[in-house]
């Protein structure tokens, strides 16, 4: 089951390499900007990429092999 009014947020670090996408739920008269600006300054970029970097990772001679027909 969703979360209402969950709304989706990109951030990136502050030398503009990358970008992360953060989901939050913010009152009516929040200010968006200083909340993202905040965010974007607490993110773990190091733990992020290194995240990215496992995920899409290829290991080599760990592919499966074809069969012949």
């Amino acid at each position: 089951m969703a979360i209402p009014n969950v709304k989706r947020y990109r951030i990136s670090n502050p030398d503009g390499t990358q970008t992360a996408t953060i989901m939050a739920v913010l009152p009516k008269e929040a200010d968006v900007n200083a909340y993202l600006s905040d965010a974007a300054k607490r993110f773990d970029w190091k733990a992020y990429a290194d995240a990215q970097a496992r995920q899409f990772k290829v290991r080599v001679g760990q592919q499966k092999q074809k069969k012949a027909k």
